[in-house]
């Protein structure tokens, strides 16, 4: 799940760019409507964190441009503003939620979960492929039951190949999915992760299939599962 930040101000994006990595989110930032729309023009992003009162293009002439080309992408504006009027106006240009500043972390990640789960037609918070049940509010992961240890790199592959079940995905997607610009990592280190997973989850009847010259695919493995 790829989040974008509009924020001006520079430590605050970084605040919420930081919890939101925190939650196993990968997150970028940008402080202005116009980079926004460059950055939307190029990349593919899940959820804006929209701040309304932007240099230049304020938040809701974003958003109102983004709806009049149909673009997806979920919203939920951020403001200083606490007149009624002003939410909604962002409601009606097609904002998904709205939060006021000051707010707490706590409830922006509640806000930005709800938006992850209502983005894959979840009401709930856990997910669930056969054998594995994974719990992504409170990062955590099971496998038959059995607590499952993943660190922040396995997670964010394993929950880019679950969203894209059945989808051949090349490293350099996977790489642009789980990554922030200002991170790097190779496409030869996604072999490395995808081994790791392999060697967490085949044992459970879950297989992720390398398509050869094109990348891997999460899928169900048709026999029985190796003996523990």
């Amino acid at each position: 799940m790829r989040v974008l930040i509009v924020e001006d101000d520079p430590l605050l994006a970084d605040g919420v760019a930081q919890l939101l990595r925190g939650s196993g989110l990968t997150a970028d930032y940008v402080g202005s409507a116009e980079l926004a729309e460059a950055a939307l023009a190029t990349e593919q992003f899940d959820l804006l964190v929209l701040d309304i009162g932007l240099p230049g293009m304020d938040g809701l002439e974003l958003l109102s441009r983004l709806r009049a080309r149909h673009n997806p992408v979920h919203v939920l504006m951020l403001t200083a503003r606490d007149a009624l009027n002003e939410r909604v106006r962002g409601l009606n240009l097609g904002a998904d939620d709205y939060l006021t500043k000051p707010f707490a972390a706590v409830e922006l990640i509640a806000r930005v979960n709800a938006l992850v789960r209502r983005s894959r037609g979840q009401g709930a918070q856990r997910r669930e492929f056969g054998p594995l049940t994974l719990d992504e509010d409170a990062h955590r992961a099971w496998l038959g039951g059995q607590l499952l240890d993943l660190p922040r790199r396995e997670w964010a592959i394993l929950l880019f190949l679950l969203d894209n079940l059945e989808r051949v995905l090349s490293k350099e997607r996977i790489v642009a999915a789980v990554c922030t610009w200002d991170q790097d990592m190779s496409v030869n280190a996604v072999e490395v992760y995808i081994s790791r997973l392999r060697t967490k989850l085949e044992p459970a009847g879950i297989r992720i299939r390398t398509v050869r010259g094109l990348g891997y695919m999460l899928e169900g493995l048709t026999h029985d599962p190796k003996p523990a």
